[in-house]
Parts: structure tokens; sequence; C-alpha cells
């Protein structure tokens, strides 16, 4: 298989600096620091309410005989689950997204809130949030997930 270059079109300001202490990412308010050369780039974000952080979770590891099946969080009362049924951060490939609330774009900083991942984090990424596309109706959710989420956001 052909390897992949991604090159980060910037980086994340947290005060998260460690992602095993917290456990209420929705609270996060974060700032994404777009390279100086894409700026003009986020002409016309301001316009959306949410956006997509696609990032490279840089400070995670896989470990095939630990992460690929394994219960959410280690918990007990958790089903065994393979990792692609998980948002687990230990995943073959460090690629982490998520949907975050906008709160502002000044010159080249994207304000957010609701962003988990780390101070220091490539960004790879960012896409406007529509519902359009994003949103799914008729979605299913595991009642382990649901009890997982408890408190989380």
């Amino acid at each position: 298989m052909q390897s992949i270059e991604l090159k980060p079109i910037g980086v994340v300001k947290s005060p998260v600096t460690d992602a095993s202490t917290i456990n209420n990412w929705g609270k996060v308010t974060s700032e994404i620091h777009i390279n100086q050369s894409l700026t003009d780039g986020l002409q016309g974000v301001n316009d959306w309410s949410h956006l997509i952080v696609i990032f490279v979770m840089h400070e995670t590891e896989y470990d095939e005989e630990k992460h690929l099946v394994r219960r959410p969080r280690n918990r007990d009362d958790m089903p065994e689950l393979g990792i692609f049924a998980q948002r687990s951060r230990n995943h073959p490939n460090q690629i982490g997204i998520t949907a975050v609330r906008l709160l502002a774009v000044e010159n080249q900083v994207v304000r957010v809130k609701g962003l988990d991942a780390i101070d220091g984090t490539p960004v790879l990424d960012i896409k406007p949030y529509a519902p359009v596309y994003d949103g799914v109706s008729d979605s299913l959710v595991p009642a382990w997930f649901i009890r997982l989420m408890q408190g989380y956001f």
C-alpha cells in the first residue's frame, strides 16, 4: 500500500496538555493557529456555527495486542469491542476528527469549544459542519455508548 504524506495546516493551543486529565471536553475552549500562508483560506468561516476539525493525535500509541479489541476506557461495565467500533484515541492511524462550536476567527486564530485535542496537536484540516452532509437523522447509537458518554460533553 502506498504511503500518504499530510502536512499540518496549523496547531492547537489548549489549556489541556494531557488527555488523561480531562473527562469533559465539551467545556474546553481551544485555539487553532493556522499557518500564516493559509490565513486567506479562513474567509467565510465566520458564517458557520460549527466546524469539523481533523487532527493528528500525536502523543498516542497503537499497540495491536492492547488496542485492537478492548473495553471502552477499560471499564468493566463496557463490552469488548474492536477498535473500529470505538472513538478511542488508540487507533492504528492517529487521526482525530471532532465537530466543534466556532466561537471566533481573528486573523489566523480560530477559537473553538469542544475540541478534544491537547496543546500542540497538529491540525490537518478544517471543514464547515453542514447538516446536509454531516448530520444523520436516522443514526443508531448502542446503549453502552450512551452510558459511556454521560457527563462527557
